[in-house]
Protein backbone atom coordinates (compact mmCIF):
# COMPACT_ATOMS: atom_id res chain seq x y z
CA UNK A 1 0.00 0.00 0.00
CA UNK A 2 1.26 3.04 -0.57
CA UNK A 3 0.29 7.05 0.72
CA UNK A 4 1.40 10.14 0.55
CA UNK A 5 1.46 12.55 3.63
CA UNK A 6 2.59 16.16 4.82
CA UNK A 7 4.44 15.46 8.46
CA UNK A 8 6.47 18.46 9.32
CA UNK A 9 6.13 20.56 6.61
CA UNK A 10 7.26 17.19 4.35
CA UNK A 11 5.73 15.96 1.52
CA UNK A 12 6.40 11.58 2.44
CA UNK A 13 5.62 9.19 0.37
CA UNK A 14 4.75 5.39 2.16
CA UNK A 15 4.92 2.18 0.63
CA UNK A 16 4.47 -0.19 2.89
CA UNK A 17 3.09 -4.58 2.92
CA UNK A 18 0.55 -3.74 5.89
CA UNK A 19 -1.93 -0.83 5.97
CA UNK A 20 -1.47 -0.40 10.18
CA UNK A 21 1.19 2.68 9.43
CA UNK A 22 -1.26 4.68 6.50
CA UNK A 23 -4.34 4.19 9.50
CA UNK A 24 -1.72 6.09 12.01
CA UNK A 25 -1.03 8.60 9.54
CA UNK A 26 -4.84 9.58 8.47
CA UNK A 27 -5.05 12.62 9.35
CA UNK A 28 -1.88 13.75 7.42
CA UNK A 29 -2.64 12.30 3.79
CA UNK A 30 -2.36 14.61 1.24
CA UNK A 31 -2.34 14.95 -2.77
CA UNK A 32 0.55 17.35 -2.36
CA UNK A 33 3.53 16.12 -4.35
CA UNK A 34 6.38 16.15 -5.36
CA UNK A 35 7.70 14.06 -2.16
CA UNK A 36 10.16 15.36 0.02
CA UNK A 37 11.42 12.03 1.38
CA UNK A 38 10.25 8.30 -0.21
CA UNK A 39 9.92 5.78 2.18
CA UNK A 40 9.73 1.94 1.38
CA UNK A 41 9.64 -0.71 3.63
CA UNK A 42 10.65 -4.40 2.93
CA UNK A 43 10.62 -7.89 4.89
CA UNK A 44 14.73 -7.11 5.41
CA UNK A 45 13.52 -4.49 7.43
CA UNK A 46 10.73 -5.86 9.49
CA UNK A 47 13.12 -8.55 10.29
CA UNK A 48 15.74 -5.71 11.18
CA UNK A 49 13.21 -3.99 13.69
CA UNK A 50 12.44 -8.07 14.91
CA UNK A 51 15.91 -8.66 15.85
CA UNK A 52 16.22 -4.67 17.50
CA UNK A 53 13.25 -5.63 19.47
CA UNK A 54 14.68 -8.95 20.85
CA UNK A 55 17.58 -7.44 22.10
CA UNK A 56 16.20 -4.59 23.31
CA UNK A 57 13.56 -6.19 25.35
CA UNK A 58 15.42 -9.84 25.64
CA UNK A 59 12.35 -11.74 24.91
CA UNK A 60 12.10 -14.10 22.26
CA UNK A 61 8.72 -14.20 21.78
CA UNK A 62 8.83 -12.05 18.59
CA UNK A 63 7.65 -14.47 16.24
CA UNK A 64 5.95 -13.72 12.77
CA UNK A 65 1.95 -12.49 12.42
CA UNK A 66 0.30 -10.00 10.54
CA UNK A 67 -0.46 -7.91 13.64
CA UNK A 68 3.03 -8.05 14.96
CA UNK A 69 4.99 -8.20 11.33
CA UNK A 70 2.14 -4.39 10.84
CA UNK A 71 3.69 -3.18 14.30
CA UNK A 72 7.34 -3.86 13.80
CA UNK A 73 7.24 -2.30 10.26
CA UNK A 74 5.33 0.95 11.46
CA UNK A 75 8.53 1.28 13.72
CA UNK A 76 10.46 1.16 10.69
CA UNK A 77 8.57 3.76 8.92
CA UNK A 78 8.89 6.32 12.01
CA UNK A 79 13.05 5.18 11.58
CA UNK A 80 12.97 6.19 8.05
CA UNK A 81 11.19 9.33 8.62
CA UNK A 82 13.91 10.50 11.54
CA UNK A 83 16.95 10.20 9.70
CA UNK A 84 16.25 11.84 6.41
CA UNK A 85 14.57 14.80 7.81
CA UNK A 86 17.93 15.38 9.26
CA UNK A 87 18.57 16.90 6.13
CA UNK A 88 15.67 19.36 6.47
CA UNK A 89 17.09 20.50 9.58
CA UNK A 90 14.63 18.30 11.82
CA UNK A 91 14.97 16.11 14.55
CA UNK A 92 12.26 13.44 16.23
CA UNK A 93 12.47 14.04 19.92
CA UNK A 94 10.81 11.60 22.62
CA UNK A 95 8.79 13.94 24.94
CA UNK A 96 5.60 15.60 25.25
CA UNK A 97 4.46 18.72 23.99
CA UNK A 98 1.75 21.36 25.01
CA UNK A 99 0.90 24.44 23.21
CA UNK A 100 -0.10 27.51 25.05
CA UNK A 101 -1.31 31.35 23.49
CA UNK A 102 0.53 29.63 20.25
CA UNK A 103 3.87 28.63 22.15
CA UNK A 104 5.39 24.81 22.82
CA UNK A 105 6.70 23.73 25.94
CA UNK A 106 8.09 19.97 25.70
CA UNK A 107 8.60 18.30 28.42
CA UNK A 108 11.43 15.49 28.64
CA UNK A 109 12.56 12.43 30.23
CA UNK A 110 13.22 9.19 30.60
CA UNK A 111 10.33 6.84 29.81
CA UNK A 112 7.86 6.38 32.96
CA UNK A 113 8.65 9.91 34.77
CA UNK A 114 5.47 11.16 34.36
CA UNK A 115 5.80 13.48 31.26
CA UNK A 116 2.34 12.78 29.64
CA UNK A 117 0.85 13.26 33.48
CA UNK A 118 2.40 16.65 33.88
CA UNK A 119 0.90 17.52 30.50
CA UNK A 120 -2.21 16.18 31.22
CA UNK A 121 -1.91 18.57 34.93
CA UNK A 122 -1.48 21.48 32.11
CA UNK A 123 -4.86 20.52 30.37
CA UNK A 124 -6.61 20.41 33.21
CA UNK A 125 -5.58 23.75 34.89
CA UNK A 126 -5.99 25.70 31.19
CA UNK A 127 -8.49 24.05 29.57
CA UNK A 128 -9.16 25.20 25.98
CA UNK A 129 -6.44 27.17 25.89
CA UNK A 130 -4.12 24.08 25.84
CA UNK A 131 -3.27 21.88 22.88
CA UNK A 132 -2.03 18.61 22.71
CA UNK A 133 1.17 18.93 20.36
CA UNK A 134 2.36 15.79 20.46
CA UNK A 135 2.54 12.83 23.73
CA UNK A 136 5.53 10.84 22.64
CA UNK A 137 7.43 11.94 19.67
CA UNK A 138 7.22 15.30 18.20
CA UNK A 139 9.53 16.42 15.23
CA UNK A 140 11.53 19.80 15.66
CA UNK A 141 12.93 21.73 12.93
CA UNK A 142 15.63 23.80 14.25
CA UNK A 143 16.70 27.11 12.20
CA UNK A 144 19.85 29.24 13.14
CA UNK A 145 17.45 31.65 15.06
CA UNK A 146 14.24 29.58 16.03
CA UNK A 147 12.59 25.99 16.86
CA UNK A 148 9.37 24.56 15.51
CA UNK A 149 7.49 21.85 16.86
CA UNK A 150 5.17 19.82 15.27
CA UNK A 151 2.54 17.07 16.32
CA UNK A 152 3.03 13.96 14.09
CA UNK A 153 1.14 10.25 13.95
CA UNK A 154 3.54 8.87 16.33
CA UNK A 155 1.67 10.27 19.19
CA UNK A 156 2.19 7.63 22.80
CA UNK A 157 -0.25 5.05 23.74
CA UNK A 158 -3.06 7.74 24.67
CA UNK A 159 -2.83 8.50 21.10
CA UNK A 160 -3.21 12.79 21.98
CA UNK A 161 -1.61 14.78 19.39
CA UNK A 162 -2.37 17.46 16.51
CA UNK A 163 -1.33 17.92 13.41
CA UNK A 164 -0.06 21.30 13.75
CA UNK A 165 2.87 23.35 14.20
CA UNK A 166 3.90 25.82 16.69
CA UNK A 167 6.97 28.01 17.79
CA UNK A 168 8.81 25.80 20.56
CA UNK A 169 9.31 28.15 23.27
CA UNK A 170 10.87 26.11 25.99
CA UNK A 171 11.93 22.37 26.86
CA UNK A 172 11.81 21.28 30.27
CA UNK A 173 13.48 18.50 31.68
CA UNK A 174 11.49 16.80 33.92
CA UNK A 175 12.62 14.51 37.25
CA UNK A 176 10.45 13.13 40.41
CA UNK A 177 10.63 15.13 43.24
CA UNK A 178 8.89 15.53 47.05
CA UNK A 179 8.49 19.47 46.37
CA UNK A 180 7.68 21.45 43.24
CA UNK A 181 10.73 23.02 41.85
CA UNK A 182 11.62 24.73 38.69
CA UNK A 183 14.92 26.20 37.78
CA UNK A 184 16.84 26.86 34.76
CA UNK A 185 19.54 25.08 33.49
CA UNK A 186 22.50 25.94 31.36
CA UNK A 187 23.24 24.19 27.70
CA UNK A 188 25.90 21.99 29.13
CA UNK A 189 23.58 20.71 31.51
CA UNK A 190 21.02 19.95 29.69
CA UNK A 191 23.00 18.88 26.95
CA UNK A 192 23.07 14.74 27.74
CA UNK A 193 19.34 14.43 28.51
CA UNK A 194 18.67 16.38 24.75
CA UNK A 195 20.98 13.44 23.31
CA UNK A 196 19.40 10.33 25.49
CA UNK A 197 16.15 11.22 24.29
CA UNK A 198 16.57 12.47 20.49
CA UNK A 199 16.31 9.41 17.73
CA UNK A 200 19.94 8.29 17.39
CA UNK A 201 20.63 7.50 13.49
CA UNK A 202 22.59 4.72 13.09
CA UNK A 203 24.64 5.86 10.17
CA UNK A 204 27.39 8.05 12.02
CA UNK A 205 27.26 11.09 9.07
CA UNK A 206 23.55 11.23 10.01
CA UNK A 207 24.09 11.40 13.44
CA UNK A 208 26.74 14.20 13.32
CA UNK A 209 24.53 16.54 11.56
CA UNK A 210 22.03 15.09 14.54
CA UNK A 211 24.90 16.09 17.17
CA UNK A 212 25.01 19.90 15.43
CA UNK A 213 21.31 19.89 15.37
CA UNK A 214 21.09 19.47 19.08
CA UNK A 215 23.20 21.92 19.47
CA UNK A 216 21.76 24.81 17.35
CA UNK A 217 18.34 23.96 19.57
CA UNK A 218 19.68 24.51 23.00
CA UNK A 219 20.75 28.24 21.97
CA UNK A 220 16.97 28.76 20.51
CA UNK A 221 14.82 27.70 23.41
CA UNK A 222 14.60 28.34 27.09
CA UNK A 223 15.86 25.63 29.33
CA UNK A 224 14.15 24.29 32.39
CA UNK A 225 14.88 21.91 35.03
CA UNK A 226 11.20 20.44 37.16
CA UNK A 227 11.35 18.49 39.98
CA UNK A 228 7.81 18.09 40.44
CA UNK A 229 5.19 15.55 42.73
CA UNK A 230 2.65 15.13 40.14
CA UNK A 231 0.33 17.59 41.78
CA UNK A 232 -1.95 20.23 40.12
CA UNK A 233 0.49 22.99 41.99
CA UNK A 234 3.73 21.24 39.36
CA UNK A 235 1.75 22.84 36.67
CA UNK A 236 1.12 26.02 37.83
CA UNK A 237 4.70 26.73 38.88
CA UNK A 238 6.16 25.26 35.33
CA UNK A 239 3.30 27.50 33.36
CA UNK A 240 4.23 30.27 35.69
CA UNK A 241 7.48 30.42 35.34
CA UNK A 242 8.02 29.11 31.74
CA UNK A 243 5.33 31.39 30.16
CA UNK A 244 6.99 34.95 31.00
CA UNK A 245 10.59 33.98 30.41
CA UNK A 246 13.15 35.28 27.91
CA UNK A 247 15.52 33.58 26.39
CA UNK A 248 19.55 33.58 27.73
CA UNK A 249 21.99 34.81 25.27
Amino acid sequence: MTGTYRIADRIIRISTRFTRVHRRCAAYRTDDIPADISVEITQSDIERERACSVEAHGREDFNSGEYLDSALEELAVYRKIAERMTSFDTILMHGSCIAVDGEGYLFTAKSGTGKSTHTRLWREMLGEKAIMVNDDKPLIRISEDRATIYGTPWDGKHHLSTNCAVPLKAICILERAGQNTIRRVSKAEAYSTMLQQIYRPPDSAVMMKTVTLIERLLGVVDLWRLGCNMDPEAAEIAYQAMRGSMRRS
